[in-house]
């Protein structure tokens, strides 16, 4: 099933979103390559889609897991979740419909 992984992220930690990119989309690469990623990206925290200082306000993800608690653990296990880059993980069951 689709899981909608949504963060937030914590005010002022742009520096380490940008320091902990690599290990960040090494994970959404693997599942990716597994054929289970369907989108993922940022929230630019302005109308921009170069933010420059202003940053992020946080994520989504959209991905295939075996069940919620995989979903779950895979969010909780974000390397931006262990730097302290997300402030709150929401994963939720999701329907694509369109396209």
């Amino acid at each position: 099933m689709l899981y909608a992984i949504i963060s937030e992220d914590t005010p002022g930690t742009l520096d380490k979103r940008l320091a902990t990119r690599p290990a960040h989309l090494e994970r959404l690469t693997a599942l990716q390559d597994a054929g289970r990623l369907v989108l993922a990206g940022p929230h630019p925290a302005i109308d921009s889609a170069d933010p420059g200082d202003a940053g992020f306000s946080g994520s989504l993800v959209v991905a295939e897991f075996a069940s919620l608690h995989e979903a779950q653990a895979w969010a909780d296990a974000d390397p931006y979740m262990t730097a302290g880059v997300y402030a709150q993980v929401n994963v939720k069951p999701f329907k694509k419909v369109l396209p």
